[in-house]
């Protein structure tokens, strides 16, 4: 089944040349269907390039998804161009009295600052404590999944020595939890991250469970509430090409140091290409959580999320 995203999004086009079922609200209204309502808090500053990742990673699921993107009202996209926004980005007051099946929230390049020097930081908790009563099951991804943890669970981030930049080696530990069904016991996955979380407090809280993680990268995915709250340490939404654009894009900012994205190149040799390691994992990992922790725990009316525990 389809993801129904507006006629007119410019990332549609690309989608339907990938072969990627989407299909425009006219259309999908002829369907006696209640879709799955997500909304798309998109934080990353490459707008249309993370719509692209994440509709992408959201299509391969056999139930039709309707996605409602988000943008902050307390702070303007500087990479992308306000019509852009205005034209397929709702605010949070637009929706406020709504109700979701689920909320994915993005990483941000905001890791190194503290969490309330953020400027759209207190409307970003508005957002997670609305979430408790108006969404199913929401997805954080990498900076997203340090402040879900921070505010939901008081877990806090540190510096690493250096960037976690490549593709890492993954473990599954609990193999029978429903969002790492169909997983290998090693799998690979994608980080551009220079914070990460304290491993101690997360395995302290018995609220919280690492399903799977990285003698490297450490914890990389934790479940909590039942899967109510899903943190994802990395970004396995990412497409072959991300990595190495961010690695080219620092280099030609002549800065010092530029990490080199370990296991992620052929050979380890930029000509060679960046080989794509991750991505059935990946599109596992989006379809076991819109499966198992969206339309299966869902009600059919959403106003009775607020009634789930």
């Amino acid at each position: 089944m389809p993801i129904r995203i507006d006629a007119d999004l410019p990332v549609k086009e690309i989608l339907e040349k990938e072969n990627i079922f989407v299909m425009d609200y006219e259309r999908s209204l002829r369907q006696d269907i209640r879709p799955l309502e997500i909304v798309i808090m998109n934080l990353m500053p490459t707008k249309q390039e993370t719509e692209l990742h994440l509709l992408r990673s959201l299509a391969n699921t056999p139930l039709q998804v309707d996605v409602t993107f988000l943008k902050t009202e307390s702070h303007d996209a500087k990479n992308e161009s306000a019509t852009h926004m205005e034209k397929f980005y709702s605010t949070f007051s637009e929706i406020k009295d709504k109700y979701y099946d689920g909320l994915l929230i993005t990483g941000a390049p905001v890791e190194t600052m503290d969490y309330e020097e953020v400027d759209y930081w207190q409307e970003l908790v508005r957002i997670m404590e609305w979430s408790k009563k108006h969404v199913t099951s929401t997805f954080h991804i990498c900076w997203a999944a340090q402040a879900g943890l921070y505010y939901h669970y008081g877990i806090h981030k540190q510096d690493l020595p250096e960037k976690m930049f490549g593709v890492f080696d993954h473990r599954t530990i609990h193999k029978k939890t429903p969002l790492v069904r169909g997983f290998d016991d090693v799998f690979k996955a994608p980080h551009s991250r220079h914070t990460g979380i304290i491993r101690e407090e997360v395995e302290a809280d018995p609220r919280l469970t690492i399903l799977a993680d990285s003698d490297v990268a450490g914890p990389f995915i934790i479940i909590a509430r039942g899967g109510r709250h899903i943190f994802v340490m990395g970004h396995p939404e990412y497409d072959v090409v991300t990595l190495d654009g961010e690695y080219q894009r620092d280099l030609k900012k002549g800065m010092d140091n530029v990490p080199f994205p370990h296991g992620y190149y052929k050979n380890d040799d930029p000509a060679q290409g960046p080989v794509k390691s991750w991505r059935c994992h990946a599109n596992t990992l989006y379809s076991n959580w819109l499966n198992y922790y969206v339309y299966q725990m869902t009600p059919y009316i959403l106003e009775d999320i607020e009634k789930m525990e």
